[in-house]
């Protein structure tokens, strides 16, 4: 509209030379207004102040200290020495893809398409992409699906996660886990996003709580998911994957003192 303007005054002055000035001034006067509310507010034409970002529940105090477990997590992920990394990293990744299913389950009746339009976390919108790597924007629900359905194959794949003593994993089994860890984690961003309100009504939040710092200090310790992709959920993990301090030691009832008897009250010494 700006440069509309403008032309339509460059067009006038033509015409009318003695209005040259003013049509010049006023050209100059709604650029400046322009600029000064464009300065104000890059993203908001109209000068408003961007929302303030949501709240994040799961982030308080009061949710953060619940948990299962109170140890180092990470003294459950350190490599056996007897245990061959691939045999370690098949375990676990099968374990977290059953707890995750899980922990998913216990709210799916509340992930609808209606609720939820689109599979988000952080301001995060993920999109599917299928085989022939077509693009795909689906409902959470039907993300989790093919996430779901997607792990289940590959992990019950004698091929891929070989169960028979002799059996060699595939040179692809690495690529493959962090691809499983990597749409793990898209579901358990997108529980803490949308649905940790319900978790916090079925009192599981010590569980998902556990869990998801289980989760995330294992895909650390063995580098299966980019930091790029989890750096949406810094501020939980930090405050998750330490460890939780040990609580204080209950005080010993204090012992009354004894009454002095009535003999010692009215002793007197006989010189």
């Amino acid at each position: 509209m700006v440069g509309d303007y403008c032309s339509f005054s460059g067009d006038k002055t033509d015409m009318h030379p003695q209005k040259n000035s003013k049509n010049g001034l006023s050209c100059k006067m709604v650029l400046q207004a322009v600029g000064k509310v464009l300065r104000k507010s890059k993203t908001k034409p109209n000068g408003k102040k961007p929302p303030a970002e949501e709240k994040k529940q799961y982030l308080e105090p009061e949710f953060t200290k619940i948990r299962v477990v109170d140890f180092d997590l990470k003294e459950l992920v350190v490599l056996p020495r007897e245990i061959d990394l691939n045999e370690w990293l098949a375990s676990n990744t099968t374990t977290f893809f059953n707890l995750i299913n899980l922990q998913y389950s216990t709210i799916s009746e509340f992930c609808t398409g209606d609720t939820c339009q689109a599979m988000t976390a952080c301001n995060t919108i993920y999109y599917w992409y299928d085989e022939k790597g077509k693009k795909t924007k689906c409902t959470a629900p039907q993300y989790v699906d093919f996430v779901m359905s997607l792990c289940q194959k590959l992990v019950t794949d004698e091929e891929i996660f070989p169960t028979k003593y002799g059996k060699e994993f595939p040179n692809s089994f690495e690529s493959l886990v962090k691809k499983i860890c990597r749409y793990l984690f898209h579901v358990l961003a997108h529980l803490y996003w949308a649905h940790f309100k319900e978790t916090v009504a079925l009192d599981l939040q010590g569980h998902l709580n556990t869990l998801y710092a289980h989760f995330i200090v294992f895909v650390r310790e063995f580098n299966l998911v980019d930091p790029k992709e989890t750096c949406i959920m810094d501020d939980l993990s930090e405050i998750l994957c330490t460890p939780a301090p040990p609580p204080a030691p209950t005080p010993a009832p204090s012992t009354p003192a004894s009454a002095p008897s009535p003999s010692s009250q009215n002793h007197v010494t006989e010189r």
